[in-house]
């Protein structure tokens, strides 16, 4: 029959404890020794007396060696407890600056760059969603160039860039506003060639700055031509206010998505002879992963840029 019993000379048999469990074990152990009683000691680290005893006792099965004297009422630390008492406090105490130093990375603040185009009111609820979900967002709302710079000067954690449809995650249709509605289902350019017998200033199509990158306006740009319309009849605003500002006081065009032209009070309607769409894709900053905020926030994201339904990832 197999004997139990160590041979002389070889290493003690010692039942391992997992390490959150041992660190359980000296919380109970610094908290009974401190206050000299196991029921006294169990109500401070708010646990009950008879785990605090269970979690001291597997303790002592580890060491090999009791750790504290019991009587009916005290529990007064033996030598071999004096001696590992002050290893024991530590290891608590590490353990709990390591929580406390998870919390505040978990709550620290994530800089995100978003787009012009999120309202204050989708921007909020972003933020909103996020804080349920126990993520800090610190936005910085930026042009699509400034949102590059700022992700790559590592000023922000993570940004949505603009990028073409076929590398977007989240897509956004584009057309054309006016203030008074069209009477058509469809906007040709080739509508606002200018004819020789034409009285008054010719029709312009303005683009805001979120859409003045290549992707979008190149093509557009080469549409224009193709049509021959005048090369000031594309025109890029400085902002999305002065560009809604001309359309509202003219017969111009704004290029924009459903939802700002429902913001504005415009009348949307789809380019006849072009698909422009806004791609967009979340971005970090170095090495980082943008997978975890992007899984949690995913449908946020989406409805904050105003992505069609079902184009989440």
């Amino acid at each position: 029959m197999r004997s139990n019993t160590p041979v002389r000379g070889s290493m003690p048999i010692v039942h391992r404890v997992p390490v959150v469990d041992l660190v359980a074990a000296c919380n109970a152990f610094v908290s009974v020794s401190k206050y000299g009683s196991f029921t006294d000691g169990a109500a401070a680290a708010r646990m009950s007396q008879s785990v605090a005893s269970r979690r001291v006792a597997a303790l002592e099965e580890r060491f090999g060696e009791q750790l504290f004297e019991r009587t009916s009422r005290r529990a007064v630390l033996t030598p071999f407890g004096r001696d590992m008492l002050p290893a024991a406090r530590a290891l608590v105490q590490s353990a709990e600056v390591l929580l406390h130093e998870a919390e505040t990375a978990r709550r620290k603040p994530w800089r995100l760059a978003v787009p012009g185009i999120c309202s204050t009111a989708g921007l909020a609820r972003l933020v909103a969603e996020a804080r349920a979900l126990g993520i800090t967002l610190d936005l910085r709302v930026a042009a699509p160039g400034r949102r590059s710079e700022l992700l790559y000067a590592r000023q922000a954690g993570a940004a949505l860039l603009a990028v073409p449809p076929d590398e977007a995650t989240w897509s956004v249709r584009l057309g054309l506003a006016t203030a008074h509605d069209p009477g058509l289902r469809r906007v040709h350019l080739e509508t606002l060639r200018v004819g020789r017998a034409a009285t008054g200033p010719a029709r312009r199509i303005w683009i805001q700055p979120e859409d003045d990158v290549p992707h979008i306006r190149d093509p557009l740009t080469r549409l224009r031509d193709a049509h021959g319309l005048r090369p000031a009849q594309l025109a890029t605003a400085a902002d999305l206010t002065g560009a809604a500002a001309e359309v509202l006081c003219s017969r111009d065009l704004l290029l924009c998505s459903p939802a700002q032209a429902g913001e504005l009070g415009l009348h949307w309607r789809p380019l006849g002879e072009l698909t422009l769409t806004r791609g967009y894709a979340l971005v970090a900053a170095g090495e980082a992963n943008p997978q975890r905020l992007q899984a949690r926030l995913g449908d946020a994201l989406a409805r904050c840029l105003g992505a069609e339904e079902g184009n989440t990832p």
